[in-house]
């Protein structure tokens, strides 16, 4: 863990740039030296079908969920959250400028006891 998910919609898969979205975020969380670099994902997951307010527009979103386990406190949560959110929002302000677009991010914590993973790639980078 974490895991940074960005669920878009497909009429700015040209444009969001994710793969370089992807190299920010998770260099951004090996810097904050609260997750371990070997658990750190980031994916995508492209909408093709959605309806967004009145529908009269070209409306796009992107909503991103950062999953981390159990553990840290309210103040590195907080942190890392404003922290992302103020990538992200610099990573798409000019497709903001361009275009209706929503930006969204939430954080949850996993439970803790009901959480199951296996990993061989931490060993990596002991």
């Amino acid at each position: 863990m974490p895991h940074f998910i960005a669920e878009c919609t497909d009429n700015i898969r040209d444009q969001a740039n994710l793969p370089e979205l992807f190299a920010k975020v998770n260099s951004a969380l090996a810097g904050t030296g609260i997750f371990p670099l070997g658990g750190i994902r980031s994916r995508a997951i492209w909408l093709d079908t959605w309806q967004m307010a009145d529908g009269q527009h070209d409306y796009a979103f992107v909503h991103m969920t950062l999953k981390i386990g159990a553990g840290r406190s309210l103040e590195d949560r907080e942190k890392t959250g404003q922290m992302l959110f103020s990538l992200i929002k610099e990573h798409f302000a000019q497709l903001m400028n361009e275009r209706y677009l929503a930006l969204s991010l939430t954080m949850e914590e996993l439970d803790p006891v009901l959480n199951y993973k296996q990993n061989n790639v931490h060993a990596l980078f002991k």
